[in-house]
C-alpha cells in the first residue's frame, strides 16, 4: 500500500493547476481526435483533464482518481470549465472497468506514487482496445539539475527521496517507465523524454516560491517532521535555500521526464 507523498495543500495544488495537456502530455496529443473514449488516471486537479476532454469531443473522458477528496478537484475544475466528464474513484492496480473499454489511457505522474507500477501498466493495458494506445509520464527526481549549487537544495532533494520511497513510490520513475512497460508484457513502445525549465526571473520566482512554501506546508513536510527525517529548523532551512536559489539572476532548474505511448495489441 502507497501513500500519496505530496498530498493536495494549496503549494502542491499551485504547482499542479499549471500542467495542460500541451505542457504535460505533448507525446500523446498527436494520438488524440474527436470522438475517442479517453480514462485519465490520476486526474487530480484536472487541469490535465479538462483540455483532453476539449481534445475528444465529442467523444468521452473518464477521470479516475483514488480518492473522493481527489477527485472532487477535477469535478471543480470541469464545472469551471464548463466541461463534462465521467468521474470514478478507484484502484489502477485493478481497475473496476470492464476489458477493451477506451481508446486511450492516460496517467501523468503516477506510476511513480503506485505500489506495484508493472501490474498498473497492465490494468491500463487491459482497458485500452485493440489499436489503442496507452500513454505516461513521470518525472525523474535524480536527473532534476539546477544552478548555482546550493547546499539546501541537495538537502531538498535527498529528504523527498528518502520520504517517497518510505510510502513505497519510486521517485526516478521516469528512466524506469520503459523497463516496467517490457515487465508487463507490452511490446509496441515508444519512449521520449522532455523537460520543465525554470530560467527567467519570472519562472524562477514561481518554481522556488512554490517549493519554499511546499517544504513548509505539504503532506511532504509534516510526514518528514512525524517520522524524524527532519526538523522544523532542518524544514526553515531549506526553504531559505529555495528563496536563495529564486533569487539568483543565475538561476537555472531543469525537471526530465520520461514518456511512453504504448500501442495496445
Amino acid at each position: 500500500m502507497t501513500r500519496y507523498t505530496h498530498g493536495h495543500a494549496e503549494s502542491v495544488l499551485r504547482s499542479h493547476r499549471s500542467r495542460t495537456a500541451e505542457n504535460s502530455a505533448a507525446h500523446l496529443l498527436p494520438h488524440l481526435r474527436p470522438g475517442l473514449r479517453l480514462l485519465d488516471v490520476g486526474s487530480g486537479p484536472g487541469t490535465i483533464t479538462a483540455d483532453l476532454v476539449e481534445q475528444v469531443a465529442p467523444g468521452r473522458v473518464t477521470a479516475l482518481e483514488a480518492t473522493e477528496e481527489a477527485l472532487g478537484l477535477t469535478r471543480d475544475e470541469l464545472a469551471r470549465r464548463g466541461l463534462e466528464a465521467d468521474l470514478l474513484v478507484g484502484d489502477v492496480h485493478a481497475l473496476d472497468l470492464p476489458d477493451d473499454t477506451f481508446d486511450v489511457v492516460h496517467a501523468h505522474q503516477v506510476l511513480q506514487h503506485v505500489a506495484d507500477p508493472v501490474q498498473a501498466l497492465r490494468e491500463m493495458a487491459r482497458v485500452t482496445r485493440p489499436g489503442g494506445v496507452v500513454a505516461v509520464r513521470d518525472s525523474d527526481y535524480a536527473a532534476f539539475t539546477w544552478w548555482p549549487a546550493v547546499p539546501e537544495l541537495d538537502e531538498w532533494m535527498a529528504l523527498y527521496q528518502r520520504v517517497a520511497r518510505s510510502n513505497g513510490g519510486e521517485p526516478d520513475a521516469g528512466r524506469r517507465l520503459l523497463s516496467w512497460a517490457h515487465a508487463a508484457g507490452l511490446e509496441d513502445v515508444e519512449a521520449s523524454s522532455s523537460t520543465w525549465c525554470y530560467a527567467d526571473p519570472t519562472t524562477r520566482a514561481w518554481w522556488g516560491g512554490m517549493w519554499a512554501d511546499r517544504i513548509l506546508t505539504s503532506a511532504m513536510a509534516r510526514q518528514a517532521l512525524d517520522e524524524g527525517a527532519a526538523t522544523s529548523a532542518d524544514l526553515e532551512r531549506i526553504s531559505s535555500g529555495w528563496r536563495r536559489w529564486a533569487a539568483e539572476p543565475d538561476g537555472w532548474f531543469s525537471l526530465l521526464h520520461g514518456e511512453l505511448v504504448v500501442r495496445v495489441r
